[in-house]
């Protein structure tokens, strides 16, 4: 195998910050814990729940009667995690535990730091380990411990949450949430991918049905079969359908309103999504006729970032039954 055709890998981050309301049940909780109390809420059927949800499991009903649970309880399952991972509750190796609290009939998802695997057991009493700053936020609790080495290890610092302004109530909570991974490309998206870096667009074709999908794939979807022939695509499309993006988000690069588009290219079976830029968004319409705009080539690397986005030729619309059936 030579180096171009060596598949393509690379690191990829995806993250963000999950933005969440508390509301009265949640937002109860929470204040609690930032005040080093547990509470959950009692059902209808008698079961006090822990952490505690807004309807009664059994009637839907809302549930209003909050109950204060200790901070010591048992381990009713757990599992080990011999790699912790960023994030974690703990950054050495530690439990996962369900630990139904003293006075709570439902069990709380939670970290323990229980040194090895030997050290845990269904059954086993734990107790709380407080974070050393409590803001409001499950994090508070830092983790549990046994019970007979609760008051001999120090506290570890938790990992850093949302600071929140000192006395005011809890009424969002924000969770940073990120997965890293290695993507590994196919040797059809590889070869894809190498031609973007030479400013080309391929495609490969279904040698059954004979259509041409861009990204390429390494197998019809329709019937089954290894997509053998290559196909070069030019930089020209039409607009299927469309949306004009209106509300801003945290990391938008451009200005709304914007049109976000599927660009069916020109002998290509498969839309795929991009901006379409250059004109004043409400003049976007589904059969216009598109052309790429490259980057400058500099920049060009092994990417659909390439086109910095799709606008309009000028050329009059592609009539809707030429398109209707790559909807």
């Amino acid at each position: 195998m030579t180096v171009s055709d060596t598949p393509l890998s690379a690191p990829l981050d995806v993250g963000f910050d999950y933005t969440r309301s508390t509301g009265p049940v949640l937002g109860r909780f929470v204040n609690a814990l930032r005040e080093r109390r547990i509470e959950g809420v009692r059902g209808s059927d008698g079961r006090v729940h822990v952490p505690p949800p807004e309807y009664d499991p059994v009637t839907a009903a809302p549930l209003t009667e909050f109950v204060e649970v200790g901070t010591e309880g048992t381990v009713v399952s757990w599992s080990w995690c011999a790699k912790p991972l960023e994030g974690q509750p703990l950054a050495r190796p530690f439990a996962w535990i369900l630990v139904k609290l003293d006075g709570a009939d439902t069990a709380l998802l939670h970290a323990l730091d229980a040194g090895e695997p030997a050290n845990v057991h269904t059954g086993q009493r734990v107790r709380v380990r407080w974070a050393e700053e409590t803001v409001g936020h499950i994090r508070d609790i830092a983790y549990f411990l046994p019970i007979e080495a609760a008051d001999t290890t120090p506290t570890e610092p938790p990992p850093p949450v949302a600071k929140r302004e000192d006395g005011a109530p809890v009424e969002v909570i924000i969770t940073p949430v990120h997965l890293h991974y290695r993507h590994s490309a196919s040797p059809e998206e590889s070869r894809y991918l190498r031609a973007l870096a030479e400013g080309r667009l391929i495609g490969q074709r279904c040698p059954a049905c004979e259509k041409v999908y861009i990204p390429p794939r390494g197998a019809c979807p329709t019937d089954g079969v290894p997509t053998t022939d290559e196909v070069e695509l030019p930089d020209t499309g039409i607009v299927t359908t469309f949306c004009i993006v209106n509300v801003p988000f945290l990391g938008q690069r451009i200005k709304p309103p914007y049109v976000a588009a599927y660009v069916l290219l020109d002998g290509a079976d498969i839309a795929f999504l991009h901006l379409v830029l250059g004109c004043a968004a409400e003049d976007v319409r589904m059969g216009m006729r598109v052309r790429a705009a490259w980057r400058p080539r500099e920049d060009w690397w092994t990417s659909l970032e390439n086109i910095s986005h799709f606008e309009p030729t000028g050329e009059p619309d592609a009539p809707y039954e030429s398109f209707a059936h790559h909807l």
